[in-house]
């Protein structure tokens, strides 16, 4: 029996992947639980229209993540900080403090999808990684300054 799946099913498949069940598994449990609907003419048009639908809105996502990246390849972020005896910082420099600095420039990223590459140990540039999106990276300029 051929199905379409309306939810994610573990073992089985995602949802709207069409799938070949046995015929117990398929009227007993998928079907009342209202996890998948059976494959006919109607429901495969509908399933088919839904994908390109799916498609197309995550090629619109990726498009929109890349004009993004190269937007942001262009910024650079000063963060004062304060330095002790020895050029030593207090404390230390995180993905929340590029994520405020960008917000004043009003660029808002979260803190979770930033990293600093390398460990900043005192004034100087570095470079700070941001996730625009799950396959998307960009590389932003961080300038830690006395202040």
């Amino acid at each position: 029996m051929k199905v379409i799946l309306q939810q994610d099913v573990k073992k089985l498949g995602k949802k709207g992947d069409i799938v070949e069940v046995s015929e117990g598994y398929g009227r007993n449990f998928l079907l009342p639980r209202k996890a998948a609907v059976l494959a006919n003419a109607e429901n495969l048009n509908v399933a088919k229209a839904q994908a390109g639908s799916v498609a197309r809105k995550k090629q619109q996502d990726t498009d929109e993540a890349k004009l993004m990246a190269a937007q942001l390849e262009k910024v650079e972020v000063t963060i004062p900080v304060k330095i002790g005896a020895g050029g030593k910082l207090f404390g230390s420099v995180t993905g929340k403090d590029v994520a405020d600095a960008l917000k004043k420039e009003h660029i808002d990223i979260d803190k979770r999808k930033i990293s600093i590459q390398g460990e900043v140990t005192g004034t100087g540039t570095y470079e700070a990684v941001i996730k625009v999106h799950p396959e998307i990276t960009s590389r932003i300029q961080v300038k830690i300054v006395e202040g």
